[in-house]
């Protein structure tokens, strides 16, 4: 059996899908590739969606099987042991959610990143007081002030991402007004946070837009989500949906597009980014 991983790297997603699309161009089913390993269909199905650390062994029995000539094998192999090296979110192993490694690891491949939000204010705008806020209420039974503090270090080591000097991300956000009116910590926890939301609306490559309640309704009303797109060819748009005890990965072509068009709707039905600016700045005052 292969060891679990609660937190892929993005070189192991991109692996185990070339390995899917390997097998399936050697004609092979998962169950004639679980029989070359001896393990079972599900197993080979959990390697191809990054469920389980890859294992170089099976990977190498795997490869030959699918007729891989000896030169790209190599190559693969060393990718493979490259990608199974823990990434750097690893060491926050004790408070990251088996089902949310994955999105952390996306995260920072992704070219773009276009979420809704329409309850908080998104993770990677967030300040330390306001995260920690949130996290103080928000699991069940799990609000000890170490575990919080943990994840609160989690959060900010996120948001490098979104300065780093290297391609840093296009991070497109629309948020319901509600995330204005909802109260989080004191009026000076919200003040800082209004700040930080300012000062983040200028970076290049920030774009930040507010559905106010006078505009109405509007396609993404039901929950939240984010839209990851990445510049490496082998992954596909991926949507990503959070609900109390786990999250959703979608990456089917339908519900792609309806997730895009119900963003892109939502872009052009949201205030823009200037008026955004504005809006923040008299709800400022207000505080």
């Amino acid at each position: 059996m292969s060891e679990p991983r609660s937190a892929p790297t993005i070189g192991q997603l991109v692996l185990s899908k070339q390995l899917q699309s390997l097998r399936e161009s050697a004609g092979l089913s998962r169950d004639e590739a679980g029989k070359l390993l001896r393990v079972t269909a599900a197993t080979i199905r959990r390697m191809e969606m990054s469920e389980v650390a890859l294992k170089i062994p099976y990977v190498e029995i795997l490869l030959s099987a699918y007729g891989l000539p000896d030169d790209e094998r190599a190559t693969f192999l060393e990718l493979t042991e490259e990608a199974v090296k823990p990434g750097w979110w690893q060491r926050f192993h004790d408070v990251l959610p088996d089902w949310f490694g994955g999105y952390v690891s996306l995260e920072g491949a992704a070219k773009t990143i276009r979420c809704y939000e329409p309850h908080f204010v998104p993770g990677l705008l967030q300040t330390e007081d306001y995260a920690r806020s949130v996290m103080a209420f928000g699991e069940v039974g799990k609000s000890d002030p170490e575990r919080i503090e943990r994840r609160v270090a989690l959060r900010m080591e996120r948001q490098k991402l979104l300065t780093r000097a290297e391609a840093p991300p296009i991070f497109w956000v629309v948020m319901d007004e509600t995330v204005l009116r909802r109260p989080v910590g004191s009026a000076a926890v919200m003040r800082t946070q209004i700040d930080r939301l300012l000062d983040v609306a200028e970076l290049p490559n920030v774009t930040l837009q507010i559905a106010e309640f006078a505009s109405g309704h509007h396609p993404g009303t039901y929950s939240p989500f984010v839209l990851f797109r990445f510049s490496i060819p082998e992954l596909p748009d991926i949507v990503y949906i959070e609900y109390l005890t786990g999250a959703l990965y979608l990456d089917n072509a339908r519900e792609l597009s309806e997730h895009k068009e119900a963003m892109d709707r939502m872009v052009a039905h949201a205030e823009s980014a200037r008026r955004t600016k504005e809006i923040l700045t008299d709800f400022r005052k207000e505080l």
